[in-house]
């Protein structure tokens, strides 16, 4: 799938057993080794597969400490592999990893207790949802056509806090990915389906943008011109293998900033159109070519507004553009 979850299982257990990672094999998942396995969901992938293949290391290792012991600290991992199997020592193991301890639970109904401190975050009383939280932060500039709705994601910048990276080119190449397909969830995917606002399409509720000529996903051309991601390690995390973090899907909403720099630039171009007066206005996702034209509220877009509208000129001016066709 991409995200190279083999490779950082590989390297895990390569650091384990203090082998080249070359010297490490991952084989398919299948249900006769393991009854019960995970999804691949959630960015929990190498928190649960590299914590269960460390799990099962370290249970190797422990059996062949005797053995280490009469070997000494040199011998190859193959020598003890030898040895213990010529002494009969076990030398597969099936590791687990459950990541919903004690500390983990959420009761959304708990009232809260009259002994609990009056300053506590908010709803704290309640538990835990998760073990932890990725943090990040994303800058972007972007540039508009007033004229067609287009823009130019000029510049990015993006930090992430991935805990102490498994495998830091890894999770750079999600990050890139995850920022893009926010990006352009929030800019150009715009859904239509049959509704009051969109009669045309047939039958009611039928989905008109089902494919790649209508759904419009970001290109190789669609993402910033100048990218750079950075990562906030060395941030100790002990409910995760190696205090890694999970990133695939984390960075998601970081592109969004990309959207809130549009609004940002369409802000300047209605101030500017509305002779240096600022007014609010609410934009909705996502930040289409066509919206951006309409929202600009320049005398082109305001005249066809007000023809759309009636002539009202001031429900014209806070018109919420609700889809690109």
């Amino acid at each position: 799938m991409g995200q190279g979850l083999h490779t950082k299982v590989c390297q895990v257990a390569a650091q384990a057993f203090g082998i080249p990672v070359e010297r490490v094999y991952v084989n398919d998942s299948s249900t006769d080794t393991v009854a019960n396995t995970m999804p691949t969901a959630a960015s929990m992938s190498t928190d649960l597969y590299g914590m269960s293949t460390l799990d099962a290391c370290r249970q190797i290792l422990a059996r062949l400490k005797p053995i280490r012991e009469k070997l000494g600290p040199d011998a190859s991992l193959a020598e003890l592999a030898s040895a213990g199997h010529f002494e009969r020592v076990d030398l597969t193991a099936h590791g687990f990893f459950a990541p919903h301890d004690s500390r983990v639970g959420y009761d959304f109904f708990k009232e809260k207790p009259a002994d609990f401190p009056d300053d506590a975050p908010d709803n704290s009383w309640k538990g835990n949802p998760f073990n932890y939280f990725t943090q990040g932060a994303a800058y972007a500039e972007v540039e508009i056509d007033v004229l067609t709705g287009n823009h130019r994601a000029l510049f990015s910048d993006v930090l992430v806090d991935v805990g102490s990276s498994v495998n830091p080119g890894i999770d750079i190449g999600q990050i890139e990915g995850a920022f893009t397909q926010g990006m352009g969830w929030s800019t150009i995917e715009d859904v239509i389906y049959g509704d009051d606002d969109h009669t045309w399409v047939r039958p009611r509720s039928n989905v008109f943008t089902a494919g790649p000529g209508t759904y419009k996903l970001p290109a190789f051309n669609d993402q910033p011109e100048v990218f750079n991601v950075s990562l906030l390690e060395d941030v100790d995390n002990p409910f995760a293998v190696h205090s890694s973090k999970a990133v695939g899907e984390p960075p998601f909403f970081l592109g969004t900033s990309v959207f809130f720099a549009i609004k940002d630039a369409i802000r300047s171009v209605r101030q500017e159109n509305e002779g240096g007066k600022e007014t609010y206005f609410e934009m909705r996702l996502p930040a289409t070519s066509e919206r951006i034209r309409m929202y600009a509220n320049d005398e082109i877009s305001m005249k066809a507004k007000s023809m759309m509208l009636g002539g009202d000129v001031d429900k014209a001016a806070a018109y919420q553009p609700q889809g690109s066709f």
